[in-house]
């Protein structure tokens, strides 16, 4: 939950979410990321259908932190006045993820925190409509280190798994209700 300190602590490399800013680091990218309704597949089977995105409205809306994610996604989504009122406010990400696997109501995700899920298939995602966020995770370290051989190696494998998830995320695309 804390940037690393490559001066002080024994560290070559780190993920950090953010917007790309640290000076004096050399950073990359590690994938696009988007915020997009998430359910269980078992959510999906049930009398309620996800037609439209309207249609969250009738389940529990899983939030991180606060609604505002929730009214912001609605907004752009073409549903407008909507009061995403109902389901529990959750302050870890992987807890809001956890209850959208569990059946428990729809989640926002992060196209990052959700990939493993998407492609086992304990979750999908009920609608196209995503927002694409800046704030994303990045490959970090000292510039004075990444020309290193380990730091090059190291960043080619977690740049790569990266795209591997991507090419699969990207052969699901969004399921349909």
């Amino acid at each position: 939950m804390h940037h690393v300190d490559f001066a002080r602590e024994d560290v070559d490399l780190a993920v950090r979410h953010g917007d790309g800013n640290w000076p004096g680091h050399d950073v990359i990218r590690l994938s696009p990321e988007q915020l997009f309704a998430v359910c269980s597949p078992k959510l999906l089977a049930g009398r309620q259908r996800l037609a439209r995105p309207s249609d969250v409205l009738k389940f529990p809306l899983l939030h991180l932190d606060d609604r505002k994610a929730w009214t912001r996604w609605l907004e752009a989504a073409g549903v407008a006045d909507s009061e995403p009122s109902q389901g529990p406010v959750l302050n870890r990400a992987s807890m809001v993820i956890d209850a959208a696997v569990d059946g428990q109501g729809i989640a926002l995700a992060r196209t990052t925190l959700a990939a493993w899920d998407l492609i086992s298939g304990r979750l999908v995602r009920p609608f196209g409509d995503a927002s694409r966020l800046s704030r994303t995770y990045w490959i970090v370290c000292p510039k004075a280190t990444s020309g290193l051989p380990k730091i090059k190696l190291f960043q080619d494998w977690l740049l790569a798994e990266a795209a591997r998830d991507h090419r699969h995320l990207q052969k699901l695309g969004p399921k349909a209700a």
